[in-house]
This record gives structure tokens, C-alpha cells and sequence, in this order.
């Protein structure tokens, strides 16, 4: 049997969530639902909102967050977009795919469309798909060229999408085949911190959904995806797809997805979070910080590392780590509501981002997040040093009920006031019981 076949028996089976996954699914439903929520009423959401209204009036789905409803194809495009733009998403450290973004966001919209689901049906799913896509990412053997969330998260999100939607077992690998037909998104936005990363993310989310109406209108796509001598590990990157498929189905990789406590990209929080807590131990007087030298391996440098100018945007900033600490240092918070100009251009953050350096160390994992060894020098001339091993938020290091609380909090302060009250209250019944 190849390792695509056993990827597609493993979407169709089935399966009972044992206590722990179920309990990772739902812990990681409400992140998602609450960042997501947040990230809609973020000026880039704000304007994109006015683009997607003009592809159809519908109502056959929710936009997260906000009143308006849309056909579900377009619901996707939003939620996708507005769950990963203020970089907020809970992701799959060692896969290196924001896993919940795609997945939750096709399957808000699929739910919607079938006028609501069982409760244990959405987060099977949702498992099931969050498991498909990190299991691609673990497979992956080399650095990331295309970005890796989307052309791995469509995969996940449209089988989890026909999984909901009760699709015929035998219609699968037409789905995964249109699916990865549709894939797409390059690192080259992440070079450029432009705003067509979270894109990336929206267009995986409604072509999710898409790839599942096309199979279901009697259309094929390609049955060998993954393996082929186009497919997938050919062609957007190296990789032996049995890393994942010789323990598929033993566990769920969904427990092993981590949290994102400040928003902004994965790769700032080893260093944020040991920041952090320096300071709430009491080790660290952040107004004596003189320079910050970070050395850590490739991917951290090559997500966060880039350098801190005063004209930078908010995508920008949200990926650079020279910005992000000097912020951190200030305001013990990583606070969406200061990513703006007036900020950027703060005499005090420039001043100090450019004493922070990122240097590459010698890991030879393209893919690694850890460890990372952070030197503070002081201004009384002595140095802080500490290494890091787990970021904040990861299934080693979880985030303790204060911090969940405290990020939860200040997602419910940037969302709508009139959002429903149920993203933050009971995010499954939000996600399966539509109005």
C-alpha cells in the first residue's frame, strides 16, 4: 500500500477521539476562534473585507468575528486570512505548519453550509485534518520554498471538509488530487513580510472547500498527489512521506500542536518568552538593558531576523525580533495596538532594536526552532545569559491558565464588540451551531 493510500484510509476511517486529543482540539479550537476573531477587525482584514463582498453576496456562512455572512467559498477566503494575520496561530513546531489555520477556517465555512454539525463530528475533523497537513510538514526533509502552512494545510483542511460533509470514501482521492492541484504560496512573501503571507493562508482555506464542491460535481483530479513525479515531494519540496505514515493513526498529532502566546511569528518566542519571564522572576530590570544578541539556528534567522527600520509595516514587525524585544522590554506584552507608524518610528524602540543582533549558530536542521542561547549586557556592564530549549506555549512549556487567560483577553479586546459572544464563551458551539 503506498503512503498516499494509507494518508486517504486513514481521512475516511473511524475514529473516536480519545480524552486527550479531544481535549488538545478543543483547547486549540477556542485559540484559533479567538485570534481569528481579533485578527478580523485588524485594519488588513478590514480592508480586504470590502474585496471579498464584491465576489457574491451569499449567506451561507459566517464571517468570523464580524455579522456578515458570505457563500461558503469566500467565508473560508476571510477566515483563513483573518486566523494568520496578526501571526496569533497555534502551529506544529517540528511539521512548521500552522496546522489549525487552514483546517479550522475551511471547516467553519463547511459546517455553516450544512446548517451545523454534531459537536464530536467538527472535532474529529478537525483532528483528522490538523493531523494530515503537520504529518506532511514532519515529512518534509529540507527547508521550506514554498510556504509550507498552505501547501500543506489544503491537503489537511480538504479532506477534513469531506470528512464533514459526509463525502463518499471513494471520492477522496479526488479531493486530495484537486486539492493539491490548487496548491500554492511561496516563502517569498515571508522574505518580504508581505501581507500575502496570511493570503496564502486564506486561498488554501476556500480552495479547500472548493476542491470538495469539484469532486462532488463529478470531477477527478490526480490520484497520486503526494508521490508522483509531479507530486507533491517532487516538487515544492524534498521528503520521504513515510516519516509520517509508518505511525499514522498510533496517535494524534494534534497534541503536539503549540500555542502562540504573543502575536507575532513562531520563530520571536523562544527569545520573547524567556524575556518574559526574567522579567516576572525579578531577574532582569528591563530599563538596564544595554544589547540583546541572539544566536540560534537558520529558520529563526531567517523568519524574525530581519532587521528593524523605522518605516516598517505591521506584517513586518510582526517577524521582526530587533522590534519585538525592545516592545517586549518596555511593555512586559506583545500589544497588536501598537504596531503602527507612530511606534515604528518610537526614539527609544529604534534606538535599542538596533542593539539587538540575530546571529546563525551551527544547527544544521533547516527546519529547527531550538535551542537558541539569548546574551543581555547591562548597563551596569555585566550579562545575562540563559538557553533556550522549549518556546512558550508548546506542549513542553504550556502556557500556564493566567497566560491563556491574559492572551484570550486581549483577543476579545481587539475583536468586534459585536462579535458573537460564543468565540470566547463556548467556541465549539460557535464552530457548530450556527445562527
Amino acid at each position: 500500500m503506498s503512503a498516499t493510500q494509507q494518508i486517504l484510509d486513514f481521512a475516511t476511517a473511524e475514529h473516536t477521539l480519545p480524552e486527550r486529543p479531544r481535549a488538545a482540539a478543543l483547547r486549540l479550537l477556542g485559540d484559533t476562534l479567538a485570534g481569528g476573531a481579533a485578527g478580523a477587525s485588524s485594519g488588513e482584514a478590514q480592508v480586504l473585507l470590502a474585496a471579498v463582498r464584491a465576489w457574491g453576496a451569499g449567506d451561507e456562512a459566517r464571517l468570523l468575528g464580524l455579522t456578515d455572512r458570505l457563500p461558503a467559498p469566500s467565508a473560508a477566503w476571510f477566515n483563513g486570512f483573518a486566523i494568520h494575520c496578526l501571526e496569533w496561530d497555534a502551529v506544529h513546531e517540528p511539521a512548521v505548519v500552522h496546522a489549525m489555520s487552514v483546517v479550522t477556517a475551511a471547516l467553519l465555512a463547511s459546517a455553516d453550509r450544512v446548517g451545523g454539525c454534531e459537536a464530536e463530528h467538527f472535532l474529529t475533523a478537525l483532528a483528522v485534518g490538523v493531523d494530515i497537513a503537520s504529518g506532511i510538514g514532519v515529512a518534509a526533509t529540507g527547508a521550506m520554498q514554498f510556504f509550507r502552512p498552505a501547501t500543506a494545510g489544503i491537503i489537511g483542511a480538504a479532506l477534513a471538509v469531506a470528512r464533514l460533509q459526509g463525502v463518499p470514501a471513494d471520492k477522496f482521492a479526488d479531493v486530495m488530487g484537486l486539492a493539491y492541484s490548487q496548491a500554492a504560496g511561496t516563502m517569498q512573501a515571508h522574505v518580504e513580510a508581505s501581507i500575502a503571507l496570511p493570503l496564502q493562508i486564506a486561498n488554501a482555506s476556500r480552495a479547500a472547500v472548493t476542491a470538495v464542491d469539484l469532486a462532488m460535481a463529478g470531477m477527478d483530479g490526480p490520484h497520486d498527489p503526494l508521490e508522483g513525479p509531479f507530486g507533491y515531494f517532487k516538487l515544492f519540496e524534498p521528503g520521504d512521506l513515510t516519516r509520517y505514515t509508518d505511525s499514522i493513526g498510533s496517535g494524534w498529532l494534534i497534541e503536539e500542536v503549540s500555542i502562540k502566546p504573543f502575536p507575532s511569528g513562531r520563530a520571536s518566542h523562544g527569545i520573547l518568552g524567556a524575556i518574559d519571564d526574567m522579567i516576572r522572576d525579578g531577574s532582569l530590570d528591563p530599563t538596564m538593558v544595554e544589547s540583546v544578541d541572539v544566536a540560534a539556528p537558520p529558520l529563526i534567522h531567517r523568519l524574525v531576523g530581519r532587521a528593524y527600520k523605522s518605516d516598517i509595516t505591521p506584517s513586518y514587525a510582526r517577524l521582526c525580533l530587533p522590534f519585538l524585544v525592545p516592545l517586549m522590554l518596555r511593555d512586559q506584552i506583545i500589544d497588536p495596538g501598537c504596531f503602527h507608524e507612530q511606534e515604528f518610528a518610537n526614539p527609544d524602540l529604534v534606538k535599542l532594536g538596533k542593539q539587538v543582533t540575530v546571529r546563525i549558530d551551527d544547527n544544521p536542521d533547516h527546519n529547527a526552532l531550538a535551542p537558541q542561547k539569548l546574551s543581555i549586557v547591562l548597563s551596569d556592564g555585566s550579562t545575562i545569559e540563559r538557553t533556550v530549549t522549549d518556546n512558550l506555549g508548546s506542549p513542553t512549556a504550556p502556557m500556564s491558565a493566567a497566560q491563556t487567560q491574559s492572551k484570550r483577553d486581549l483577543a476579545h479586546s481587539l475583536a468586534s464588540k459585536n462579535c458573537d459572544p460564543r468565540i470566547f464563551d463556548d467556541p465549539l458551539a460557535y464552530a457548530t451551531e450556527p445562527r
